[in-house]
């Protein structure tokens, strides 16, 4: 395993990010723990969550299964724990959102499941434009004071929220976003744009989520052919077949390459400049080796210049306005 530093800060994480969302919706307790045991045992260091992760509304399922696994192994020093704030968490109009009522209040409820006194990295699951940025700071600023939380983070932010974000947190003097996750792939390119050289510019790192594609990058095509079960099978079919044309050529390629989809499709994501760990979220210990093979699956320039002819960038490729301009 590699590790690297999470943005501009000294915390190291592992190059893959272990991602639990598939805990308490698709794996149970035990299977969930294996997951976990299985990811430690190979130098995965950096899990990331939700309170709202699971298969029940509002009971944060997948928080409770990663606190009963601490309160098991005794290894919560070893991880780098990542939870995130903004989704409903109840029926009630404040049980929501990014005021600092709830967040202060979703971070209790979520160190209460996981069994721990600290999150490492706290992150805004989604923009709230109906909060001031002074308000979200002060609630952060609140939580870091008392230990509660040692970094904060954002979900799926458009380049001008993180510098929003970032000049809000300059004028409190305080350290601000470290890192953003963000949808992107080898299908999802238009982060490319803005949001990559805006977090590139602030010391942000970025965590990919669904760098599969929601698995139809990970040998869709092959897998309908064999019929074998998985996520793209029984949940993206119409997906898997809006994308046949270039899945094809893709799948062949890789082929070519004597890889599986999965690791090249990961393996390109972890040579994407800014990137600090695309997250995972594997349901076998199948699934993680791929994950971890792609780490070792290092792209060369012939390989990565086909994969953009196959998989063209948005516009003119690179970061606006050249993309879109002349």
């Amino acid at each position: 395993m590699r590790y690297t530093n999470l943005g501009r800060s000294g915390l190291k994480v592992s190059r893959l990010c272990l991602g639990t969302m598939n805990f308490g919706w698709q794996l149970g307790e035990a299977d969930s723990h294996a997951i976990l045991d299985r990811a430690l045992a190979d130098g995965i260091n950096f899990v990331d969550t939700a309170d709202m992760y699971g298969a029940r509304d509002f009971e944060g399922t997948s928080e409770s299964y990663i606190g009963s696994w601490f309160a098991r192994t005794g290894r919560r020093d070893e991880v780098v724990l990542a939870t995130k704030v903004y989704q409903p968490m109840g029926e009630g109009p404040n049980d929501r959102g990014l005021s600092a009522r709830h967040i202060v209040a979703a971070c209790e409820a979520s160190l209460r499941r996981l069994g721990t006194d600290r999150i490492d990295l706290y992150q805004m699951h989604h923009v709230d434009r109906s909060t001031p940025w002074e308000e979200i700071w002060q609630a952060m600023d609140v939580l870091v004071a008392q230990g509660k939380v040692l970094y904060v983070g954002s979900s799926n932010f458009a380049g001008w929220h993180l510098a929003a974000a970032q000049a809000a947190a300059i004028r409190r003097h305080t350290l601000g976003l470290v890192s953003e996750q963000l949808k992107y792939s080898l299908l999802t390119r238009h982060v490319e744009l803005e949001v990559v050289p805006a977090a590139q510019a602030l010391g942000i790192g970025l965590l990919p989520w669904s760098p599969l594609a929601q698995g139809v990058l990970s040998g869709a095509l092959r897998k309908h052919r064999d019929g074998v079960a998985g996520r793209t099978t029984s949940h993206a079919a119409a997906r898997v077949e809006q994308h046949r044309a270039v899945l094809e050529v893709y799948e062949a390629f890789c082929a070519e390459l004597g890889l599986d989809p999965a690791a090249v499709a990961l393996a390109w994501v972890l040579s994407r400049p800014g990137v600090t760990a695309p997250i995972v979220g594997p349901r076998t210990p199948r699934q993680l080796d791929l994950a971890l093979v792609a780490l070792e699956s290092s792209l060369g320039d012939d390989a990565v210049a086909r994969l953009n002819e196959i998989f063209p960038p948005v516009g003119n490729g690179g970061p606006g306005p050249e993309a879109w301009a002349w």
